[in-house]
Formats: structure tokens, sequence, C-alpha cells
């Protein structure tokens, strides 16, 4: 039995390529590519033969490749995966296949590299201790905007991609829904020739987008949601509603600042009530 073997791609520049790459697309025995020329022009910029097999396997066709090449590694051959640019099945395909095989028991290996969502976060200035890859926005308005409502308190910094000629559109809705104050980045064209980092409040990049001819891989970071900050009058009204159902004054403080993330302190929160109560 054979293996499958994910690698990632340089997204621009080749020398990013790992010498493990470099072996694995001169000697694995096929080779499922996204753009069949990509590969062949990759190989070529890194002096590398294929040797192997190349076939092309994208969304349009995976679904359809997947029964052949699992015939393919049954029978002992490698599988190498490549995509035009970073880590295949990252909003690339993949995943199809990589479901298939670990549903059959074929083994499946990694080799790591570059990937436009990693890099994204390094540049981006923002939080990166925690975040969360939301692939593509959706393309339509009404979907997009009820997405980006989702992000309104979404505390971790959040990754996505986006066309650049709809990136005007999208952070014009994300101003209107999330703030024209909430922090961003987008990174153009990352490691290559162009590349660009775009760094600063969403009021600031739609002045931007609107104001520039954008063109090239756009990869948006998006710094996550700060949960608002109840007024201390909530919180008291909220210890009262818990108290009339019957809970006690010092459960029911803790309780009010548990479920709101409130900062305020529960003896400062039972001194309002026994002051509110006076």
């Amino acid at each position: 039995m054979g293996y499958l073997l994910l690698a990632a791609t340089p997204l621009g520049e080749p020398g990013d390529a790992s010498p493990r790459l470099r072996e694995a697309l001169a000697k694995t025995s096929v080779v499922a590519a996204e753009d069949t020329r990509r590969v062949r022009a990759l190989a070529k910029s890194l002096d590398v033969q294929i040797s192997g097999q190349i076939i092309s396997f994208y969304d349009q066709n995976e679904a359809s490749r997947i029964e052949p090449l699992l015939a393919d590694l049954e029978a002992g051959y490698d599988v190498l995966v490549v995509t035009d640019a970073g880590m295949p099945s990252i909003s690339d395909p993949g995943y199809r296949l990589v479901a298939a095989c670990v549903k059959q028991g074929i083994p499946v290996k990694c080799l790591p590299g570059p990937s436009a969502v990693t890099t994204a976060l390094a540049v981006s200035g923002l939080p990166v201790d925690r975040f969360c890859f939301e692939g593509f926005a959706p393309r339509k308005q009404g979907p997009r905007r009820r997405w980006l409502a989702e992000l309104v308190a979404e505390p971790r910094t959040c990754v996505f991609f986006e066309s650049p000629r709809r990136l005007a559109e999208t952070l014009v809705d994300a101003v209107q829904v999330l703030g024209p104050e909430r922090r961003a980045a987008v990174c153009r064209e990352l490691t290559k020739t162009h590349e660009e980092v775009l760094r600063g409040t969403l009021r600031e990049l739609v002045a931007w987008a609107e104001s520039n001819e954008v063109l090239g891989e756009i990869t948006v970071v998006l710094d996550g949601g700060r949960p608002a900050v109840p007024e201390i009058e909530t919180l008291v009204a909220r210890v009262e509603e818990l108290m009339d159902d019957g809970m006690g004054l010092r459960e029911s403080c803790a309780t009010a600042i548990g479920e709101s993330g409130a900062t305020l302190s529960r003896r400062d929160l039972y001194d309002a009530v026994v002051k509110a109560r006076a």
C-alpha cells in the first residue's frame, strides 16, 4: 500500500520550497496537482524533473478523482497532492481525498511549509495567541452581513480570504456590522514581488480599497471583538431577577458577573445592589 502526501507549495517565492518538496516532486509515483501547468512551472523553477504521472486535481473534479487515486494507493503507488500555493485542503482541494484515505486505512502524511493563513497572522500586528479561520467570505451581501454579524463578539483574531474584486464591498459591510474602529490587516500578494500589508482600522482600510485598484491574492486578518462592558445598573437588574427566582444575593452577584464577563468585583456589585434597595 502506498501513502498520500500533502505538500505545501510556495505562496509566491520559489525559494521557500523545502528540500523535501523537491524530493517529493522528483520521486513520487503520482502527482495530483490543482493546476498541472503550475506544478510543471514550479518544478522547472526548482530545477526538478517530475518523474511520476501528473494528473489534474481541482475543486470541480476532486470527487471523480478519488476512486482512481485510492486504487493507485492500494496498488502501492504513493500520491503527492499539491495546490497552486500553500497547504492542500485549506480552502483548496484535498479534504475529500484525505477523508477517503482515513476511511480506507491508507496512510496520510504531510509535508509542512508555506501557508497564507499563518503568514498573514504573523505579519498582521494583531494578537495571534488565539485565532480562527473562516475560509472565503460569502460572495453576496446578505449572507456576508449575516456572517460578519457572527464575528461581532468573536474574541479570537479571524483570518479569511477575499477576492480583490469584492474586497472594498466586504470592508464596507464590515464597517457597517463590526464598526469603523475595529482593527484589521489586508495582506496582498504574500511573499511575492509586490507584497503589500495594510494595517489600520476598518474605516482606514475601506478608504484605501476604494481609492486603489486592488489586485492579487488577498488575505484579511480581523481583530477579535471585545465584549461590551455592561452598565452596573444592568447587572443590578439581573441580580434582582435571579433573586426573584429564589437565588441568594451573594450567589446572584457571582452568577450575574459570570454571565456578563464583567470585571466588576462581586463585592462592588453586592454593595450596588444593597444601595439600590435602600
